[in-house]
């Protein structure tokens, strides 16, 4: 930068008085002494290069060169230290006007362009919830949907839906339900034990193996009269294949009232059967033993399908463990047998979304496959 005629009388009256005290060498001399002219070009410059800030890294880059720590106005500043009271009441405010100029300028930009940033950002990710068509809409899965129905049945019959613990005590999972301890159901082989103490059985905890113990919890919190079902995740220690799983559902039935007979137990079955498959479907009964009813029975549905060749086929299948419920439950939960009688019944939900969806692997009920999914 050359010397204008002004600034070099000006240098000439610091140099001259300061002559004597120290020695100033002509770089020195240069580099520390600030005109008035000096600080009007820096602000010009500092204008110049801010008129070409176009974004908000080009801003940064503008703030670290003149309004930074070492930025070119931190200089004029620094160099004021050198001058004279005088001059420095004249230089002082003027550089510090520019830099708040500046400053001011740089925020309003960074305001302006965040506010755009931001604007940009939410319009593109803007959803029009409206247009539902766009998207890729998910399902309810298939247990869910039978679930959700099944308790529409019964609900629309007058009865209530329970629920209870999965983690239960051997108790209710097996001693409230008349199962006695030489039962093949206690074994190792179907049961997941959380923890089994053999000297001190009331300390033993279960996965449970059946929805039944809600059957106890409800009928000690509530008493008779009582119409409940219970659908929910059991657990049994058996091998994972296409019919058996692991982890499954079932749904579980009771009533409990005066007069209480087989001809209702009959018409409630026949009717979820009707609701689910939307026909009437044959029931056929048979004797069965289940240690919480008496009389206890098989419950068989008549079941029509097409098989892989694409041919009509139809047999009797085992669909549910039901019969009167057993005096000694009835005592457990509470309830005088001599007063009310009842019925119960138990089934597998899982199997009955087998049937209804023809489905052969129970695997895929469990599976993240979205091609088996996305049909229902």
């Amino acid at each position: 930068m050359g010397f204008e005629k002004f600034d070099f009388f000006w240098y000439f009256k610091i140099l001259y008085r300061n002559f004597g005290k120290k020695s100033i060498s002509f770089s020195t001399f240069c580099n520390v002494k600030t005109s008035p002219r000096q600080v009007s070009q820096v602000f010009q410059k500092a204008q110049s290069a801010f008129a070409a800030v176009e974004d908000l890294e080009s801003l940064a880059l503008f703030e670290q060169t003149f309004l930074g720590k070492k930025g070119e106005i931190a200089l004029l500043r620094k160099s004021l230290k050198e001058l004279s009271p005088e001059e420095k009441q004249i230089l002082g405010p003027e550089i510090q006007k520019g830099f708040e100029v500046i400053s001011s300028q740089a925020e309003a930009f960074r305001t302006k362009h965040a506010s755009k940033a931001l604007m940009a950002q939410l319009e593109k990710d803007w959803i029009d919830v409206t247009k539902t068509e766009a998207f890729s809409r998910g399902a309810i899965h298939p247990m869910a949907q039978l679930q959700r129905r099944i308790e529409q049945i019964f609900t629309s019959m007058g009865f209530d839906i329970a629920d209870g613990p999965e983690v239960e005590t051997e108790w209710y999972n097996f001693d409230a339900l008349n199962v006695p301890g030489t039962h093949p159901a206690r074994d190792m082989q179907d049961t997941f034990w959380v923890t089994h103490d053999q000297k001190d059985a009331q300390k033993n905890v279960v996965l449970r193996t059946q929805t039944s113990n809600v059957q106890i919890h409800w009928m000690q919190k509530y008493g008779a009269p009582l119409r409940m079902i219970a659908p929910g995740r059991v657990y049994r220690n058996e091998d994972v294949d296409m019919t058996h799983d692991a982890t499954f559902y079932q749904v579980e039935g009771m009533m409990v009232d005066k007069h209480i007979s087989l001809a209702h137990l009959k018409g409630a079955i026949e009717t979820m059967l009707a609701e689910v498959f939307e026909k009437d479907i044959k029931v056929r009964i048979r004797p069965g033993y289940f240690p919480f009813v008496e009389p206890g029975l098989e419950v068989d549905i008549w079941f029509e399908y097409v098989d892989k060749n694409g041919q009509e086929q139809a047999q009797w299948l085992e669909f549910m463990g039901a019969g009167m419920t057993h005096p000694e439950v009835l005592r457990n939960g509470g309830i005088d047998p001599n007063i009310y009688s009842g019925f119960a019944f138990g089934f597998g939900l899982t199997r009955l979304a087998m049937l209804k969806h023809g489905i052969d692997d129970i695997r895929l009920l469990s599976s993240q496959k979205k091609d088996f999914l996305q049909q229902f």
